[in-house]
């Protein structure tokens, strides 16, 4: 019983039947430790990243909406980011023009959550499934 002392390991009551108890030997620390780990895994798989230019083509957002659907669909938000590089900085609105633009297209499936703002570089916003 020392030696399980010194390792740091706790008896755990694992099913509590009145007629016969069971219980475990076991780290109740470490067991805490990767049921949160567990825990906070499953809560990034939430929000999807779409990422954009200013100067992306029709086409190419499109594509971009149609994938935005599909994880609408999967009931998952969406991170929309729109990244600015050296000079683009400067034509802003072109940035935010874009932004809108994609979140009118998913308007019939979506709700905007965050409304988009400026980041430094980047124009951020987040949209959530529409509830039905």
């Amino acid at each position: 019983m020392n030696m399980a002392k010194e390792m740091g390991l706790d008896l755990v009551e694992v099913a509590s039947n009145p007629e016969i108890p069971v219980a475990k030997i076991m780290d109740y620390g470490k067991y805490l430790y990767e049921q949160n780990k567990k825990v906070k895994k499953q809560k990034t798989k939430d929000i999807k990243e779409i990422k954009l230019r200013p100067g992306i083509k029709d086409y190419d957002l499109n594509v971009k909406v149609e994938q935005s659907k599909k994880f609408l669909a999967e009931d998952r938000k969406i991170r929309t980011i729109l990244t600015f590089r050296g000079r683009e900085i400067l034509h802003k609105e072109m940035g935010m023009d874009v932004v809108m633009k994609f979140s009118d297209l998913l308007r019939d499936f979506s709700v905007v959550e965050t409304r988009p703002s400026y980041e430094g570089n980047r124009i951020i916003m987040v949209i959530a499934p529409k509830k039905t």
